[in-house]
């Protein structure tokens, strides 16, 4: 049996990871500026979280939801704690969504997409409609109801297609107002991305966001915040969301949360009541996942991974608008994408992209986005300034380097 072959892989096999660096199977180091898609969130193989799986898979791996989990209710107050929802619970939400009282509620499940699909299924099920609003260039997931909310034909299959999706574009507060008004009451959700990663790190507006939140609450729609690349942190905040002071009534988590372990996690309001196998999983909630999840909440909280994303994070954004090559530096924290001059994108395309130069060259992980206009950099967030500055000279040497190359080439 051979791999179904829907990758497109670098010829590079990554066999142990320590912090910011991870180790190929010849032993060669690289800088990971990119944690596997914005997962590795406390750095590969912290200490803390060895010790925790090691003692908990020493115990039990797995039981099902059949039965009490203590390990669930500890992820949810370690989650409530950094993310601040569990002091909205006492206080009121001290944002313009208006009084958020009582316990916010936990649902776990296994990804990103599945916690999008379920964050919408509620939605439907809470307000009875069947309708949502997603923004262009939106990445929500590649499941039924996730998939058919993402703005990429190419990934929709047949059976996804559904009329009960409207696209507006992101940051168009008139297209959205619109968009609420041509649904005649039957809007279920609104599920919006604060800075949207596949797209190319391209960040909602405050305006937009309260419009999201002002919109949803007039019309009785559910807002859905979809935290799982831009949450857990990254931005130096727990929610991206948080920065435009406003509260969503459903956050959806995943990558950063499990810092590799495979999970998802819906934190949902209080005026979202559940009823008994309205949801459900088999493995969503599991003991693994739920150590994972609480011993990266503990670790941000302790070592102050938050402020240390913001701090590293503005200092490669300044840096990175220095340099000659880059168009536009966009993000906030850890989520940064930098978009190329034509001239550079071109001629790396027509020889080798910046992509690969830095990582058979320079040896540093980025990701990218656009078709590779943009470069997407999502270290974990304990990335030191020493290995920040490393990367940004990699990352300067590449640039040059292609401005070279274009101009023995006239181009």
């Amino acid at each position: 049996m051979r791999m179904f072959d829907v990758y497109s892989v670098h010829n590079v096999s990554i066999v142990a990871g320590q912090g910011s660096w991870v180790y190929d199977s010849e032993g060669q180091r690289y800088l990971d500026m990119y944690g596997g898609h914005a997962v590795i969130s406390i750095g590969h193989t912290q200490a803390d979280y060895v010790a925790a799986f090691s003692e908990q898979i020493s115990r039990l791996g797995f039981y099902s939801n059949s039965v009490i989990i203590k390990e669930q209710q500890a992820f949810a107050d370690a989650l409530g704690e950094i993310s601040g929802l569990s002091a909205s619970e006492s206080t009121g939400s001290a944002t313009t969504s208006g009084s958020a009282t009582g316990a916010w509620q936990l649902f776990m499940c296994n990804s990103g997409a599945e916690a999008n699909e379920n964050a919408l299924k509620l939605s439907s099920f809470h307000t009875g409609r069947k309708r949502v609003i997603s923004a262009g260039g939106a990445f929500h997931g590649r499941t039924s109801l996730a998939v058919a909310a993402t703005d990429n034909p190419a990934i929709c299959a047949p059976i996804n297609e559904t009329n009960n999706v409207t696209f507006t574009p992101l940051n168009d507060i008139a297209a959205l107002e619109k968009a609420f008004d041509s649904a005649a009451g039957d809007v279920a959700a609104v599920i919006v991305e604060a800075i949207q990663g596949v797209a190319g790190i391209k960040v909602a507006t405050t305006e937009f966001l309260q419009a999201v939140r002002r919109l949803c609450t007039k019309h009785g729609a559910v807002y859905i915040a979809d935290e799982i690349q831009c949450g857990c942190g990254r931005t130096g905040r727990y929610f991206a969301t948080d920065w435009a002071d406003v509260q969503a009534d459903i956050y959806t988590m995943a990558k950063g949360i499990g810092n590799g372990f495979p999970m998802g996690a819906l934190a949902i309001a209080p005026h979202i009541k559940p009823r008994k196998g309205m949801l459900g999983t088999t493995f969503g909630g599991n003991q693994m996942a739920c150590t994972a999840g609480e011993t990266v909440a503990r670790v941000m909280q302790r070592e102050g991974l938050m402020e240390n994303a913001a701090t590293v994070g503005e200092y490669m954004m300044d840096e990175l608008r220095k340099m000659q090559g880059i168009k536009e530096v966009r993000g906030k924290g850890l989520m940064i994408g930098l978009e190329l001059e034509d001239v550079i994108f071109e001629a790396a395309s027509s020889s080798r992209s910046v992509t690969s130069r830095l990582l058979f060259d320079e040896k540093v992980f980025v990701g990218t986005a656009s078709g590779g206009r943009v470069i997407r950099l999502l270290p974990a967030l304990n990335v030191s300034r020493k290995e920040a500055d490393l990367a940004l000279e990699a990352i300067r040497r590449v640039l040059d380097g292609v401005a070279l190359d274009c101009g023995q080439r006239d181009c």
